[in-house]
Formats: C-alpha cells, sequence, structure tokens
C-alpha cells in the first residue's frame, strides 16, 4: 500500500481528500494534517509516509516552505500539490522543489485518481531498479503525464464546458439549465447537455426542486459545494 500524508488547513477539504484515496486501490491514508508544523510533526511520527497531497495555503507557513524543511529534515518524500494556488510563480517554484504533480483546486474525484494512478505506475516504473535506456527513462517521465481528467466527447466545445464550468464555479448555490443559460448566453438545452456531462464526471451534482405541481427542477451544483 502506497501511505499517504494529506495536508489541509480547512479540515472538511481533508476529510473529502483523504476519502477519495481511501477509494483509490492501492493507496491508504497514514494521517491528516492541517498546518505546516502538524505536516512536519506527522512527517516525524508516522512510521511510513510515500506520498504527501499539499495544500499551499497553510496558517504558519506555506505549503512549499514545508517541501523545503522536509527537505532539510532529510525526508525524500514524494510530494502532490493540491491547492487553490494557480500563480505561475508558485506552479514553477513547486517545480523546481520537486513536487511531483500539480493538482488545482477545486477538482472532482476523477481528477485526483488520475494523478494517484500515474504516481502509482511510476512507482511501479521504478521499482525496477538497474539502469535505464532512453526508451525507459521516456516511459519513466511518460508515467506522469497522465491527463488530469476525462476528455471531452466527440461533438462538445472545451470553450462552451469551461463556460459553464466558470458558471457553475462561481454561484453561490443550485443552479438550473435556465438559469445558466441566461448567465452565459447559451440555449438552455445546450447547458443541459454541458451540466450533464459534469454531472456524469462527477464535478457537478444533481438536486432536485419541488414545486407545487408538476416535474421537480434539476438544479446542479459544483461538486466541492454539495
Amino acid at each position: 500500500m502506497i501511505e499517504v500524508l494529506v495536508v489541509d488547513d480547512d479540515t472538511r477539504v481533508a476529510r473529502v481528500n483523504a476519502a477519495y484515496v481511501e477509494k483509490v486501490p492501492g493507496f491508504h491514508v497514514a494521517g491528516q494534517a492541517h498546518s505546516a508544523l502538524d505536516a512536519l510533526r506527522r512527517m516525524e511520527a508516522l512510521p511510513r509516509v510515500d506520498l504527501v497531497l499539499l495544500d499551499h495555503y497553510l496558517p504558519d507557513r506555506t505549503g512549499l516552505e514545508v517541501v523545503q524543511e522536509m527537505r532539510r529534515l532529510g525526508h525524500q518524500t514524494d510530494v502532490i500539490m493540491v491547492t487553490a494556488a494557480r500563480d505561475v510563480s508558485t506552479v514553477q517554484a513547486a517545480m523546481r522543489q520537486g513536487a511531483l504533480q500539480y493538482l488545482v483546486k477545486p477538482f472532482a474525484f476523477a481528477g485526483l485518481r488520475a494523478k494517484l494512478e500515474a504516481y502509482a505506475e511510476l512507482r511501479r516504473t521504478l521499482d525496477g531498479g538497474g539502469e535505464a535506456e532512453q526508451a525507459e527513462v521516456d516511459r519513466i517521465f511518460g508515467a506522469l503525464s497522465a491527463p488530469s481528467e476525462p476528455g471531452l466527447p466527440k461533438g462538445h466545445s472545451p470553450t462552451t464546458a469551461e463556460l459553464v464550468r466558470q458558471c457553475l464555479m462561481k454561484a453561490d448555490g443550485a443552479l438550473s439549465a435556465q438559469e445558466i443559460a441566461e448567465r452565459t448566453g447559451v440555449s438552455r438545452q445546450t447547458a443541459q447537455r454541458y451540466l450533464k456531462l459534469l454531472e456524469r464526471t462527477g464535478r457537478a451534482r444533481l438536486t432536485l426542486k419541488y414545486g407545487d405541481a408538476g416535474r421537480p427542477e434539476h438544479r446542479y451544483v459544483w461538486a466541492t459545494r454539495a
């Protein structure tokens, strides 16, 4: 089993991420931490940590500072950044400090699962040891390049998908297809089609609003808000 330490200042988010990890075969949550100090203490106390899912915005220090301190203390544990930090300078710094992957919040289970499965494939590739020819080196680096989210089905526009996604992410609550259509300028039918796609991929959740009569209204909420 790959032992994972989940680090996030939001206890609810940490619990959700830990639950996601436990759903992926071959992974086990060794512990959770909610601050930089807590994370470093758990690194010392836990019997084994193979991978850290690390938020950048922690109350006492940044995630990148945690990585620096881990290396100073001799911990060579692998790191995947799981954070809302989107600025290129932070992404670049994470790469330079050895983060293997970078997953931007918010995300659904499919996004994290793809990162974890790619990481597991990397470990299987490296466990063989020995020397590597160029083809083997390419396979090692290629193990980390798995797509973070499933691609769009044929006939779907990435631009429209992003428009609907952003609208749903920024909403204060659940929205109907008609409300999405009015806010984005697409037709109700188009909004409904992309909302169903988001639901199928786990990025949105369907809720039902019951009125006085007739069929319940379908409303959608971004997965991390549900």
